[in-house]
């Protein structure tokens, strides 16, 4: 076992891990943080996105004991979040989401284009969303909900 602390939400945890636990194990299964899916188990899906310092990262493909000291915000870290309760917002108005099973990882996704670049084009989030998949929806409502959100962002300028 490896001990580790680092910073979930927030919240200060520190916990025993096993060397080989991924971190969306746990975080599902110590943690019962369930917004973080379980899909692909080798990084390409994206179900599993979560930020780590600030940035989206595949959770499945991250070792908890790589992330000591590290700070991590999943879904449920958003709670109150302005830019999130907007993407939110508009992928419920573009219908940009349907079994929600990839939603999570999309939001997430989202959030860290929106905030990391200041104005991206249709082709440009159409790239870089497209690291996320989904078998619902096909993708433009998703496309539609961001670009939303940038022609809400230049309006506050």
């Amino acid at each position: 076992m490896i001990e580790i602390s680092l910073t979930i939400n927030g919240e200060v945890v520190q916990a025993s891990v096993e060397p080989r636990l991924s971190l969306v194990d746990f975080l599902r299964e110590k943690q019962h943080l369930t917004g973080t899916h379980v899909g692909c188990e080798h990084g390409v899906c994206g179900a599993c996105t979560v930020h780590i310092d600030g940035v989206s990262a595949r959770s499945c493909i991250a070792l908890a004991a790589a992330c000591d000291g590290r700070d991590i915000r999943t879904i449920e870290g958003f709670g109150d979040d302005a830019q999130m309760n907007a993407l939110r917002s508009e992928f419920s108005k573009e219908h940009a989401l349907q079994c929600g099973y990839c939603t999570p990882g999309m939001l997430m996704t989202a959030y860290d284009l929106v905030t990391r670049f200041p104005d991206l084009d249709p082709a440009d989030i159409a790239r870089e969303m497209s690291g996320n998949l989904c078998r619902c929806t096909g993708y433009q409502g998703i496309i539609r909900a961001v670009e939303n959100i940038y022609a809400a962002n230049r309006a506050k300028a």
